[in-house]
């Protein structure tokens, strides 16, 4: 592996702290935060082609880019939905005319998206989703429900996994659909609350929704192959980003642990120092990932590792602070949302790391399967 920054790299790395310096600020819109990235063609820069609105920078430079505005504080992105998952599904199965109307409004910001794939009987197993849509002359009517929709109280557009070959089954008669959000009566959101008390998911639900033909990403009955295709492009530089947090959770742990005294504790010491060892073998197989090609089982080794760490961490970050963790900031009752101080909602938040993006069984099953070579599990068997 050759993962090295050479010194263009660090002049783009000033650059780009200068900027988020001077941008970053505490009363920012996340809409009108995405559409001033976008104005300084700080979206797709990971894309690899240009000419959308959007400029294209090499893997060392992108790095630098999500670590430095990991490292600033920056608001959580509204836009790598569409940044990150459907512009480069556009780019490699797209049509022109799909490019065309859909990439430039990601890469200035102006359209969110959000992933209409899992359903309340078909999450981890993909294939087996029933929201369906028929053709009716140049539309295609949605029928159907997704859940775990993140970002969907907010996204201007979905591209959803539908059915649309009455009667196939599993990854048969699938298709890859852009639909618009803004269908009164058609297109119902549900917010699910969490156990931080937040919303970032959402059911949606389809009720005669529309989608017009010429948007169906590689042709009908193709779904299969897009889906598989976009789950390719969930995890890659953002991971190392990722890293950036969790290494200030670790921080704000640390300094938790020294200030209750529960660092004197030699067991609590050796967690410590093995979250910490663990978090720089993530992002050197992070860096060794980005730096080689053809691992099928990197993404599912990169999301075992880190769900797993970062629960640790969380667990970790309960244990230092010892009662006083179970406590609020202040009263609850069941009219007033109660609210967590930053390692309460790490600890609440990471109990489904190990679930969503892929449940920790569905990974090893991957890894098994797909690059061990072993035979697969028969259908059907409890």
């Amino acid at each position: 592996m050759d993962f090295a920054f050479a010194s263009g790299d660090e002049e783009f790395r000033l650059e780009a702290r200068e900027w988020l310096a001077e941008h970053v600020g505490p009363d920012r819109d996340r809409r009108t935060w995405e559409r001033t990235l976008g104005k300084a063609g700080w979206i797709g820069l990971g894309w690899p082609e240009a000419g959308y609105g959007n400029r294209v920078a090499s893997l060392t430079r992108q790095v630098v880019w999500a670590e430095e505005y990991a490292r600033s504080g920056a608001p959580a992105r509204s836009g790598h939905i569409g940044e990150n998952l459907l512009a480069p599904t556009l780019l490699a199965h797209g049509s022109e005319e799909q490019k065309a109307r859909f990439l430039p409004p990601v890469a200035g910001g102006e359209e969110l998206w959000c992933q209409g794939y899992s359903e309340p009987d078909a999450g981890s197993d993909l294939a087996g989703v029933r929201t369906t849509a028929v053709r009716e002359g140049a539309h295609y009517r949605i029928s159907g429900q997704k859940i775990w929709t993140s970002l969907a109280h907010e996204a201007d557009w979905c591209f959803v996994l539908a059915r649309t070959e009455p009667g196939s089954r599993r990854h048969h008669g699938l298709s890859f659909l852009l639909v618009p959000m803004d269908q009164p009566g058609s297109v119902e959101v549900r917010p699910i609350r969490q156990l931080t008390g937040t919303s970032d998911f959402n059911e949606v639900f389809f009720d005669g929704a529309r989608a017009r033909v010429e948007h169906v990403v590689g042709g009908e009955g193709a779904g299969w192959q897009v889906a598989m295709s976009l789950l390719g492009f969930e995890r890659g530089v953002s991971t190392l980003a990722q890293q950036v947090g969790f290494a200030k959770e670790l921080g704000e742990v640390v300094r938790a642990a020294l200030g209750s005294g529960a660092v004197a504790d030699p067991v609590v010491r050796e967690r410590l120092v093995r979250q910490w060892a663990e978090l720089r073998v993530m992002r050197w197989n992070a860096l060794r990932t980005l730096g080689s090609s053809g691992d099928a089982g990197a993404p599912s080794v990169a999301k075992l590792l880190w769900g797993g760490w970062h629960q640790r961490l969380g667990e970790l970050a309960m244990q230092v602070r010892g009662a006083v963790a179970s406590v609020g900031p202040g009263e609850w009752s069941a009219s007033v949302s109660y609210e967590l101080d930053s390692l309460q909602h790490l600890f609440l938040f990471s109990r489904a790391d190990t679930i969503y993006g892929g449940s920790d069984q569905v990974q090893r099953t991957i890894i098994a399967e797909r690059v061990l070579g072993l035979p697969r599990e028969p259908k059907g068997v409890v």
